[in-house]
């Protein structure tokens, strides 16, 4: 009898059986674990270089020069900064600070030079001038001086001249030997009295008529002169 496809019940695919558990692995034993270090070596070594630290030392110095001269060759392409406007304009800027460091420190020198020279000629001209004073002030003590001796002198020939009148000896007039300055004339008259007799005790007296008398006159004794000039102490 033939089937109608409507009455056909589709097949069932049962699943898969279950994988069967994987076994423990066995203890790596010491050729193995060699051969598993070899193998993990190779594997850790870069493509077309040699395995190992030796290996990895020359790759890395063959970095270190293709590093470098990398570098050199960058750096020849790089600007040099001494060659720029600001760097010209910043060195132009020293250029003028040193110039006006110089010329201030030459002007400087300049005029500490003149202020030394002017302290030099203000010192000479203040010792001179302090000479000059130091002079005059030995000058003024010896006019002084002069007047001194001069008005002393004076004093002393005033007290040893003898003019016309009555003298107490050793109260007006000094004690000594008396001298006319010129000669007299006929009508001189000199006299030597006793103090206080009022010429009525007539130590000694004369009438030369001319020519330059001399007297001696002693302290107790008056004086009188008449017409005989002056009459100096010897």
């Amino acid at each position: 009898m033939v089937q109608h496809p409507s009455d056909h019940t589709p097949s069932i695919t049962p699943p898969p059986p279950p994988a069967p558990p994987v076994p423990d692995e066995p203890a790596e034993t010491s050729g193995t674990r060699k051969t598993l270090k070899g193998a993990n070596a190779a594997k850790r070594s870069p493509a077309g270089v040699p395995g190992g630290r030796k290996g990895k030392r020359i790759w890395l110095a063959a970095a270190g020069v293709v590093l470098l001269a990398g570098g050199a060759v960058g750096g020849h392409f790089l600007t040099d900064p001494t060659r720029s406007d600001e760097y010209a304009a910043k060195a132009g800027e020293s250029e003028q600070r040193q110039a006006r460091l110089e010329k201030s420190q030459s002007d400087y020198n300049a005029m500490k030079a003149d202020y030394n020279k002017l302290s030099a000629g203000i010192y000479d001209r203040e010792k001179k001038v302090g000479e000059r004073e130091e002079a005059v002030t030995a000058a003024e003590a010896a006019v002084k001086a002069r007047e001194t001796a001069v008005t002393s002198a004076e004093a002393t020939k005033a007290a040893n001249t003898i003019t016309d009148g009555t003298w107490t000896v050793g109260k007006t007039v000094a004690a000594g030997t008396y001298t006319t300055t010129t000669d007299v004339g006929s009508s001189c008259y000199w006299g030597i009295y006793r103090s206080g007799s009022n010429g009525d005790d007539i130590i000694e007296n004369d009438i030369p008529g001319g020519g330059r008398p001399s007297v001696t006159i002693s302290e107790g004794q008056d004086f009188k002169s008449s017409r005989c000039g002056k009459w100096e102490k010897q």
